[in-house]
């Protein structure tokens, strides 16, 4: 155990959690919503401090970014745990083992060994994925400083709750942030979720503003968040941070508790990709479809395949220095 971070002690030994925007207040002897940071006699501990429960070399692509280091390898890690409790977790195993079964598993792993791991295997980067890294955060603040130290880049696979102070005492390790946005309804993030929407959409302000590469994901699943309306207000949110922001729209497969809700028809992925192009957004993918035409990255300007993509594989390639093979237009991202 290691004593916790973004926390202020209380009166009665309560202390307040400020490291995601639930900022519990948490009792002597409880623990917060994400059920890994509990207080001890009035002292908050993190219960996932080195402590792995999955580690595994990733293409970046499955993440996922099209716009970071495209066709490099990712060391991809988690800890248990989650602040949301979303009904369609496709790693509800890992992310909901606390809520559901009380456990807290994990192998011990220092920092160093995974910065070891990373270069081993010739990865470019370490992704904080699968469950939620933010809480997390004081386990892989510490891997963070040793990657940079070593050459590697960061990058989290998020929610988006987290605090903007946890945000700016990031800055300078945090290189790259894929961003669920869920929905763009209040509700759907109560409902579903267990959080709310608007501190997410300040926490992309936040992370545009300290100049971490963003892309933003939505899940759409049929009958819950895939209206006209909705898709829309997701695109023009986007587009707000850039146009050159990548929107990835996502294809539901049943999980956990949506079991009875189908897959995502195509007819209305490709309908969401065209709300997105037709506003003004440079990179629209579509994912979980394999050998889509939305999984490439085009040209904006002449229109040509710059990179053709089936599921996490890159077949062809056609940047230079950052720029379209065919008409030299800037292609933006890292490391493209």
């Amino acid at each position: 155990m290691k004593e916790a971070g973004f926390y202020e002690k209380l009166t009665d030994k309560k202390v307040r959690c400020f490291l995601c925007n639930h900022r519990c207040l948490i009792p002597e002897g409880k623990r917060g919503i994400c059920g890994v940071r509990e207080n001890r006699n009035g002292v908050l501990y993190s219960l996932v401090y080195g402590r792995l429960i999955s580690q595994h070399i990733d293409p970046i692509e499955k993440k996922p970014f099209f716009h970071f280091f495209p066709g490099s390898t990712a060391y991809s890690i988690a800890t248990v745990g989650c602040n949301f409790k979303c009904d369609f977790c496709q790693n509800y195993e890992i992310s909901q083992i606390v809520r559901d079964h009380q456990q807290i598993l994990g192998e011990e792993t220092p920092p160093k060994e995974i910065i070891a791991r990373a270069l081993r295997y010739n990865c470019q980067s370490i992704s904080y994925t699968y469950t939620e890294p933010t809480i997390a955060y004081e386990y892989y603040k510490e891997i963070m400083r040793l990657a940079k130290e070593n050459g590697l880049y960061n990058n989290f696979v998020t929610n988006g709750y987290m605090t903007e102070e946890m945000l700016k005492d990031a800055s300078g390790y945090l290189d790259a942030a894929n961003v669920d946005l869920k929905s763009f309804n209040n509700e759907f993030y109560k409902k579903i979720c267990g959080a709310r929407l608007e501190p997410i959409l300040e926490a992309l302000k936040i992370m545009k503003k300290m100049n971490i590469w963003l892309e933003v994901t939505t899940l759409l699943i049929p009958g819950l968040n895939d209206s006209e309306e909705e898709m829309r207000k997701c695109a023009e949110f986007v587009l707000s941070l850039s146009k050159d922001t990548p929107w990835h729209i996502s294809r539901f497969y049943p999980h956990y508790r949506m079991r009875h809700i189908s897959p995502t028809p195509l007819t209305l992925l490709e309908k969401a990709r065209n709300i997105g192009l037709a506003l003004g957004l440079r990179y629209v993918y579509t994912g979980n479809v394999p050998g889509d035409e939305g999984e490439n990255t085009y040209c904006y300007n002449c229109r040509e395949v710059v990179i053709r993509r089936y599921g996490f594989e890159i077949l062809e390639y056609n940047i230079n220095n950052s720029c379209c093979k065919f008409c030299k237009t800037s292609i933006v991202g890292v490391g493209l």
